[in-house]
């Protein structure tokens, strides 16, 4: 099968795990903040382990392989992490977005319906995503990116039911809180989709498009999901979440990787 194709199910498997995640709404039970800060703090853990072991590490080895020098090989990863930084910080600046916790920001219109905020906030954290997923299985190797793929999923599934938890927390339907669920999913296979087609079309731009990557995803987890974690006095239960997602992630990119 295509690698294009492949990395386009896989980022939609992962990220379909939004609506897994949002299904426990429809339970008569009440999650604490605490347990949702603990579940944005996992997410960002295995962002961060994504980003270290199934972007930037096998970044720089393609790099190395393509006949670079290991300092231009380096070079390479920091110069693709930041302009992946720069994207992000110019989407995060010129699109309108609600953060769970801390409410709206770059919202100029009164008007602007509050479903266009959470659209635009989903974006923002799972497009890299999409983009990781894509990159890996875009270099042929699956074996690179079912970690990665999995990792993406699993903290997709906190993240979904966080989405959901607000929705239904402003008064929106459980039906309407899943749906919006699985739309924030759908963002993910069209950065899956540009990473696989990127790395595709030419094998050189690997290094870059795994750097790019991971650079996109350090702003989401630096700029967003931890101090998201962190508002309301949850930076303990922020940072156990952290310790948590990093080491899952670590250990299915070892044992799958």
């Amino acid at each position: 099968m295509d690698s294009l194709v492949i990395g386009a199910i896989a980022s939609l498997g992962a990220g379909l795990a939004t609506v897994v995640g949002a299904l426990p709404i429809l339970l008569p039970i009440n999650l604490t903040q605490r347990l949702q800060g603990i579940m944005l703090g996992f997410g960002a853990g295995v962002m961060l382990a994504a980003t270290s072991f199934s972007l930037i590490l096998p970044g720089t080895e393609a790099a190395i392989a393509q006949g670079a020098s290991k300092p231009y090989a380096a070079l390479t990863i920091v110069i693709g992490i930041l302009l992946g930084g720069v994207f992000l910080q110019l989407v995060h600046k010129f699109l309108p977005h609600e953060h769970f916790f801390k409410g709206k920001e770059n919202c100029n219109g009164a008007n602007l319906k509050k479903i266009w905020l959470f659209i635009g906030a989903i974006t923002i954290h799972n497009f890299p995503e999409g983009l990781a997923v894509g990159v890996n299985f875009g270099n042929h190797n699956i074996t690179e990116g079912i970690p990665v793929a999995l990792g993406i999923g699993l903290q997709n599934i906190p993240e979904g039911l966080v989405v959901a938890l607000s929705l239904v927390a402003e008064r929106y339907s459980t039906n309407y809180a899943l749906w919006i669920s699985l739309l924030t999913g759908l963002v993910e296979p069209i950065g899956g989709l540009i990473g696989a087609g990127l790395v595709s079309i030419a094998n050189f731009i690997l290094p870059w498009a795994m750097a790019f990557a991971a650079g996109a995803m350090l702003f989401v987890i630096s700029d967003e999901i931890i101090p998201e974690s962190h508002c309301k006095g949850l930076e303990k239960e922020g940072t156990i979440g952290v310790m948590i997602g990093f080491v899952v992630m670590m250990f299915l990119d070892i044992t799958l990787g």
